[in-house]
C-alpha cells in the first residue's frame, strides 16, 4: 500500500454506499424470466430501455450513418484518425438544436458555448474542477443522486453541504433551506462556491418549479456564487406541466449578459433521454468563456469518439425522427410510470407525485419497524434478499427521513415489472399477516451466510453515513 498514492489507497470513492451494494447483490443473482425466475430484479438502475425500437428503426433506414459513410463513400479512415477535442462541429450543432427542441424551442443554445464530455459524470466533475478549489463547497438539495458523492468530491476535493428538503412540502427547495445550508457551510469554515441541482430531480422524479428556480437565481445573485443545473432528465418529463430549463428563467428574468448569466452552467447528456449511457455522450453549457475554455482543455481526458459523434449528428439532424422520438418516448414513459404507480397502490404503497424521469420516490415509512435509519436498512435488506428487488434506500440519497426508496421502472419489460409488483404486494401482505415471506434463494445456505455478513456490513455503513452527516 505504501507504493500507492493516497487517492488510490483511500476509501472516499463512495462505492461502499448501499446504493452500489444493492447493484453488487443483483449482479450475483440477476433475474431472468426463463433462466433465473427467482433472481433479483434490478430496480436500482435508471436506464431508459423503452424506445430502443425507434433508434434501431432509424439505424436500419440510415445505413450510411451506421456504416460510417458519407454519400455512399466510406469515411472510416477520416473518423479513425485524431480529431480536435473541441468536437465535430456538425455534432455540436445538432446537439444544441436537440436541447432546444426538448425545451419546446423556448430557448436557444450557441454551440460555441458547448463542451463535449464523456457523459454527465465527466461534465459535473469537470465543472467542479473549473469552479471550486479543494476544500471549497457546493450546496445540494436532499435527497440527491448517490453518485454525486463520487462524481463531485472524490478527485476534486470539493465538499458537499446538504440543503435539507423534507416531505412536508413535497421535498421542494425553500429560501430558508438554502440559507440554512449556507450558514451551515460557514460554521464548518467552508467557502461556498455554488449550488448544484438536478432538474428534473434524481431521485424525486419531479421537475423544479418556476418558484424554486427564481429562488435559486436570487440566492446565487445575492451570494455571488455559481449555479449548476444538471438537466440530464429534461426530455423525460411526461405530463402537462412540462419542463422549465434554468436558461428559460434566466432569459425571462432579464439576466442575459449580467454577472449571474455567466455564473449559471447546464449539464446535459444523451444517456437518459435517448437511452444511450453506453455511448458516453455528455455536455457542459456555459456562458462564461473562461469556463468553456478551461473545460474544453480538460475534456481531452474524456473525449467522445469521432464515430459516436458522426453517427449521432446524423440521427439528431433528422428533425422528423427527433420530433417523433421525443413525443413517443414521453408517451411510453408516462404509461410505464402509471403502471408502476398502479402496482404500488395495489400493494398499499404511496409515492411522491411525480412528472418526470425513469423512477419514482416511494414512501414505505408505514412498513418500518421504527422511525429510524436502522429500520430502513432492515427493510431494505428484506426487499433485496426476500422479495428479490434491488431498490435504492433513501439514506443512500442522504434523505433526512427514513422510509423513502427510489424505484426505477424504465429498464425492464412490462412482464418483469408485473413480477416485481406481484412480489412487493406479497411482501406487504405477509407483513400485514404477521408472517415473513420465503426468500427465493433460501435453499442455498452459502447465500444465507453471505447475507448475514452483508447485513452486518450494511448496518456499520448506515451508522457511519448518518454520523458523517451529523
Amino acid at each position: 500500500m505504501k507504493l500507492l498514492s493516497r487517492k488510490a489507497s483511500c476509501n472516499s470513492h463512495g462505492q461502499d454506499s448501499s446504493y452500489f451494494a444493492g447493484w453488487e447483490e443483483y449482479e450475483k443473482n440477476p433475474y431472468d424470466e426463463v433462466k433465473n425466475p427467482q433472481g433479483i430484479i434490478q430496480m436500482g438502475l435508471a436506464e431508459n430501455q423503452l424506445s430502443f425500437d425507434l433508434l434501431e428503426s432509424w439505424l436500419a433506414k440510415n445505413p450510411d450513418a451506421a456504416g460510417f459513410k458519407r454519400n455512399g463513400e466510406s469515411i472510416f479512415r477520416e473518423l479513425a484518425l485524431f480529431q480536435d477535442y473541441h468536437g465535430l462541429p456538425a455534432f455540436k450543432n445538432a446537439l444544441v438544436e436537440f436541447m432546444a427542441e426538448i425545451r419546446g424551442n423556448k430557448v436557444s443554445f450557441n454551440s460555441n458555448n458547448l463542451v463535449l464530455t464523456a457523459g454527465a459524470t465527466s461534465a459535473n466533475e469537470t465543472l467542479m474542477f473549473c469552479l471550486a478549489n479543494p476544500g471549497e463547497a457546493f450546496l445540494l438539495p436532499t435527497p440527491y443522486y448517490p453518485g454525486f458523492d463520487r462524481d463531485l468530491k472524490w478527485r476534486t476535493g470539493v465538499e458537499i453541504v446538504p440543503i435539507q428538503c423534507t416531505s412536508s412540502n413535497g421535498f421542494r427547495i425553500t429560501e430558508s433551506a438554502l440559507e440554512e445550508a449556507y450558514q451551515q457551510a460557514q460554521k464548518r469554515n467552508l467557502k461556498v462556491k455554488g449550488v448544484l441541482v438536478t432538474n428534473p430531480s434524481n431521485p424525486l422524479g419531479i421537475s423544479l418549479s418556476w418558484h424554486e428556480l427564481n429562488h435559486l437565481l436570487s440566492f446565487i445573485a445575492a451570494k455571488g456564487i455559481h449555479l449548476i443545473s444538471d438537466e440530464i432528465y429534461s426530455g423525460t418529463v411526461f405530463n402537462s406541466e412540462g419542463f422549465v430549463s434554468i436558461m428559460e428563467v434566466l432569459m425571462n428574468k432579464k439576466y442575459v449578459n449580467s454577472p449571474v448569466w455567466d455564473r449559471v452552467h447546464i449539464v446535459y447528456s444523451l444517456s437518459k433521454d435517448l437511452g444511450l449511457p453506453g455511448f458516453r455522450v455528455g455536455a457542459i453549457y456555459s456562458n462564461d468563456k473562461m469556463v468553456v475554455d478551461a473545460a474544453t482543455k480538460m475534456s481531452s481526458f474524456g473525449l467522445v469518439s469521432s464515430q459516436t459523434q458522426y453517427l449521432l449528428s446524423a440521427m439528431l439532424s433528422d428533425k422528423i425522427f427527433t420530433k417523433n422520438y421525443v413525443t413517443e418516448n414521453r408517451k411510453r414513459l408516462k404509461q410505464r410510470h402509471a403502471m408502476l404507480i398502479r402496482g404500488l397502490k395495489n400493494a398499499g404503497i404511496p409515492s411522491l407525485e411525480s412528472n418526470a424521469s425513469l423512477f419514482c420516490w416511494v414512501d414505505m415509512r408505514h412498513l418500518l419497524s421504527s422511525k429510524t435509519f436502522e429500520a430502513e436498512m432492515e427493510l431494505w435488506k428484506k426487499i433485496v434478499y426476500q422479495v428479490g428487488l434491488n431498490i435504492s434506500p433513501g439514506s443512500s440519497c442522504h434523505c433526512v427521513e427514513p422510509g423513502w426508496f427510489r424505484m426505477c421502472f424504465a429498464n425492464m419489460s412490462e412482464q418483469t415489472l408485473n413480477v416485481a409488483m406481484q412480489r412487493i404486494k406479497s411482501f406487504v401482505n405477509s407483513i400485514s399477516d404477521g408472517n415473513d415471506i420465503t426468500s427465493p434463494n433460501q435453499q442455498h445456505s452459502n447465500k444465507n451466510s453471505r447475507r448475514k455478513s452483508f447485513s452486518k456490513w450494511v448496518f456499520r455503513l448506515s451508522f457511519r453515513d448518518r454520523e458523517s452527516e451529523r
